[in-house]
């Protein structure tokens, strides 16, 4: 795994990959080198097809604060083009950890605030202590959270993302569970890596491939009208799993009461 600056990368022997943002001294907080070393990162991770589970979580008290203060104040110098060029910067980095093929889980504590939160809705899975504080701040500094808003308003729907994007209202990880932003929240820190553990074992007992194209399916289903063009494609896509050597394998570890030969693994 690649040397970082801002992040830290680790793959167990086991199939399990680390993601640390580790800018303990800034609360995690963005700044250019980190979305560039993250976008590097869940490039990397793609091509890793032995690991299950991405887990990405923040170095010290703190999951991410958001933007780092100067790079905001840097930013507000920029040309309208060398902004756009930024920000897209990090549109692309939360994209690829969107469609990273392995199970991805955001383990939250201590406070994930504007960008923090959109990395917590672009994984597949949250969990958070329940002290965790949430906030999309954007509007009090008078800007909007653009970039972030595809995966947060794919995570808690449009009305949610609504009222909290133009209120700035903060809110606890108990919240975020409510609206769908996390779906486990955890009492502590000792909770949450128990919860890791048990979403571990989970994966391992999963089919990778068949992980990886139930979340295709889910962006390529979502907000399609149920008509017979959907119906011919969906059922296209379960014929093609039911022929793969995984399906073949799955149903046959099944009828012969062993496990299938993926679940032996990590």
């Amino acid at each position: 795994m690649s040397e970082y600056e801002t992040i830290e990368l680790q793959a167990s022997p086991g199939g399990v990959a680390f993601v640390t943002l580790n800018r303990p001294e800034k609360r995690n907080a963005f700044n250019r080198l980190m979305i560039d070393e993250l976008a590097d990162a869940f490039e990397t991770l793609r091509g890793e097809d032995h690991l299950r589970m991405v887990i990405l979580k923040g170095a010290g008290k703190t999951f991410s604060a958001g933007a780092d203060l100067n790079w905001m104040r840097n930013a507000a110098e920029f040309t309208q083009s060398e902004n756009e060029e930024d920000a897209f910067a990090l549109a692309e980095m939360l994209r690829r950890l969107h469609h990273l093929p392995q199970m991805t889980v955001a383990a939250v504590q201590g406070a994930a605030m504007g960008g923090g939160a959109g990395l917590v809705a672009a994984c597949d899975i949250a969990v958070a202590t329940k002290d965790t504080a949430f906030r999309f701040s954007e509007v009090r500094l008078g800007l909007t959270p653009a970039t972030i808003s595809p995966f947060v308003i794919d995570a808690i729907g449009p009305r949610w993302a609504k009222a909290l994007f133009i209120s700035g209202e903060g809110f606890d990880g108990e919240y975020a569970e409510k609206i769908g932003l996390v779906q486990y929240v955890v009492e502590n820190e000792q909770e949450l890596s128990e919860k890791l553990e048990y979403l571990s074992g989970m994966a391992f007992q999963n089919a990778p491939g068949a992980v990886a194209e139930s979340k295709k399916l889910v962006d390529d289903v979502v907000g399609r009208e149920i008509d017979h063009d959907l119906c011919h494609m969906t059922a296209k896509r379960i014929a093609a799993r039911r022929a793969s050597e995984e399906g073949r394998e799955g149903v046959s570890a099944f009828l012969e009461k062993r496990k299938p030969n993926w679940a032996d693994q990590g």
